[in-house]
């Protein structure tokens, strides 16, 4: 258990990525010391249901139950529905296990109900025994569209149909100019004695969080308080298309290319020691750099990690 295990930590995450320092956070800390804010831009809606990937991600992994190879869904999973689905002519190239359609079906239902996202995650959280707090960014809906070379796509059509060769040329967050935080977003980021953001693609998904009225001005007001790890180590994404999306926008493929796009509202920026010879370039522009290990293909990596960033000593 770390030394810091009574420090109130808030994280924004994406999916995959991001998961593997929640996990190790959630088992080095109280877990219930633990609020963690996701992305919903990925969300779509597909055979009549509302799909949140990222919640789910996020919430399965938690729970010890997600499939550990390919970072989503469940573990053992299988597809019969889907492929009496294809037989039916729906669209079957969206992976949905028929253990992780109950999850859809029941948070479809819920919001036909009249309840919202929020109420939605917390009830399949709670119910699946994870006990650090999950909120979705927005319970208003705020898709990711890629404006691409092909014209617009979801970034899910962009992600898993198309497999991320058609050329961004731009992103947007439809609705993004009235979506509300969802309740308790702010909150968490005012009351965290840390805020971590996770080692997330920086443009698609902490990107949407960030463009959520409040988040930003709310993280620049406790910047100190904010660490981010960067998910570019040696130029590389470690997870996901991050280094394609952002060389194909303009920006750079690096740990200083994140760190420009952090830099208002982070207090300290992770890199890894892959990468310390931009650590004065980083620091140039307003933050402290720490140099830690930030890849973690082994449980006893992400809990390292996790409680380096809990040290009362961090960044060393």
């Amino acid at each position: 258990m770390s030394p810091c295990k009574k420090l109130k930590i808030t994280a924004l995450a994406g999916g995959v990525g991001a998961s593997k320092l929640l996990l190790g956070l959630y088992e080095v800390m109280d877990p219930r010391d633990l609020t963690i804010i996701v992305n919903t831009g990925d969300d779509i809606t597909l055979h009549g249901l509302k799909i949140s990937p990222d919640l789910d991600i996020v919430t399965y992994t938690l729970a010890g139950i997600v499939d550990t190879k390919k970072g989503w869904g469940f573990r053992g999973e299988s597809f019969h529905a889907l492929k009496r689905l294809a037989v039916y002519g729906r669209a079957n190239w969206f992976n949905l296990g028929d253990r992780d359609l109950a999850t859809h079906i029941h948070r479809t239902a819920m919001l036909a109900e009249g309840k919202s996202l929020s109420q939605a995650a917390d009830s399949i959280r709670t119910a699946l025994g994870v006990k650090s707090l999950i909120l979705p960014m927005s319970d208003d809906a705020v898709p990711t569209i890629i404006d691409s070379n092909e014209g617009p796509l979801h970034f899910q059509e962009y992600l898993v149909k198309r497999r991320t060769e058609p050329v961004v040329r731009a992103i947007r967050f439809d609705g993004v100019e009235s979506a509300r935080p969802a309740p308790g977003v702010l909150e968490a980021i005012a009351a965290a004695d840390r805020i971590i953001i996770c080692p997330s693609n920086p443009l698609i998904s902490i990107g949407p969080i960030l463009a959520v009225s409040g988040v930003r001005d709310q993280l620049r007001a406790h910047k100190e308080k904010v660490f981010a790890v960067c998910p570019i180590v040696g130029g590389k994404s470690l997870k996901g298309p991050s280094d394609k999306m952002l060389t194909q926008l303009g920006h750079k493929s690096t740990a200083l290319g994140v760190a420009k796009l952090y830099a208002d509202f982070t207090g300290t920026f992770i890199i890894d020691p892959v990468d310390k010879s931009q650590s004065a370039a980083i620091a140039a522009l307003g933050m402290k750099v720490a140099i830690i290990p930030t890849v973690m293909k082994t449980l006893a990596q992400k809990r390292k990690l996790a409680r380096a960033i809990l040290s009362s000593s961090f960044p060393f």
